[in-house]
């Protein structure tokens, strides 16, 4: 991501330093984990998107840093709190807080990192930007829900399934480009059109994920981990719908009664491989990409606007 580096690089070894500031506790188990969350940190696509698209309208302020920062603290957040839910052992190739500390820790780091967020924001009056993340994360509560009620039911469909992804992840990636753009745009048409463009970039993004559970790369999770989980998503709802009544059926079996057997899971990876799920969710994944890319042209081209497009392509190329 060279054009990104070249417009933020400074940015973001600056935005690294806060972010590793404000993880700190006077409390030695919660300093512990802290640090430890610290040292792990993801690609922080989130930051990225949040400083550059308030570059879009000028340059960066304190209020940008603070919308990247509690970005990131958010998410964050949702993370150990996701792992704890899930019962997961690993992120990001590490132990997960949950595997490490257990769950009642795993619980008040979750909460910490959302307290400090919240009072990040409150204590410097940025109202706008606390209410589109405050919006978001609702959101991405009910889809948890509606995914639990509805993503593995064998009936699920398409337009459920998209749903579900913009109320999880779009929705929030919309949230944190609003946020970054309303910490230097006063139109609100123009925050608006950011905020549409983070909501499509947000559908790529996840579309890109559901597609690496079919495919053969190394992505921090193995193959067909939806499937154990019962999730059925794109690529599978795809499959499944234009199966023969026969195939369904035993795809659903598998999926219902199976799905901790590896090499029945195997199996309904390779029949989802075969029957153009994966060639189906990638047209549409392509198409989010493109609706995202058609709104972003509307700015005028400047190195934000480029590293805003390499970011996407970056999402929707990316091998883990």
């Amino acid at each position: 991501m060279e054009i990104t580096k070249r417009e933020i690089g400074e940015a973001l070894r600056y935005f690294e330093t806060y972010f590793a500031t404000e993880l700190r506790s006077d409390i030695p188990l919660m300093a512990k984990i802290m640090q430890y969350l610290e040292q792990r940190k993801g690609k922080q696509m989130r930051p990225m998107f949040v400083l550059l698209c308030a570059r879009l309208g000028g340059e960066l302020n304190a209020r940008s840093y603070r919308a990247a920062l509690l970005v990131e603290l958010l998410h964050t957040a949702s993370l150990v709190h996701d792992d704890m839910v899930d019962d997961a052992t690993e992120r990001r190739g590490a132990w997960s807080i949950n595997a490490l500390w257990h769950s009642r820790a795993s619980v008040m780091a979750g909460d910490y990192l959302f307290a400090k967020g919240m009072l990040l924001s409150l204590s410097n009056e940025d109202h706008r930007i606390l209410e589109l993340y405050a919006a978001a994360i609702g959101d991405m509560i009910e889809s948890e829900l509606l995914q639990l009620t509805k993503s593995r039911r064998p009936d699920t469909s398409e337009e459920t399934y998209y749903t579900i992804i913009r109320a999880k992840t779009a929705s929030f990636l919309a949230a944190a480009c609003a946020a970054g753009a309303s910490s230097t745009v006063t139109d609100p048409a123009a925050v608006n059109l950011v905020h549409r463009f983070g909501e499509k970039a947000g559908m790529a993004f996840q579309v890109k994920d559901d597609l690496f559970d079919y495919g053969e790369a190394t992505v921090g999770k193995p193959v067909g981990n939806d499937i154990k989980e019962k999730k059925i998503t794109l690529p599978l709802i795809y499959t499944l719908n234009t199966a023969s009544p026969a195939l369904r059926k035993k795809i659903m079996h598998i999926v219902n009664h199976q799905h901790t057997d590896k090499d029945k899971v195997a199996e309904v990876v390779q029949l989802v491989r075969n029957n153009g799920g994966m060639q189906y969710a990638e047209a549409k994944m392509i198409a989010y990409r493109d609706e995202a890319l058609a709104l972003l042209y509307q700015f005028p081209a400047t190195g934000p606007r480029e590293a805003l497009e390499e970011l996407v392509y970056y999402i929707t190329d990316r091998s883990y």
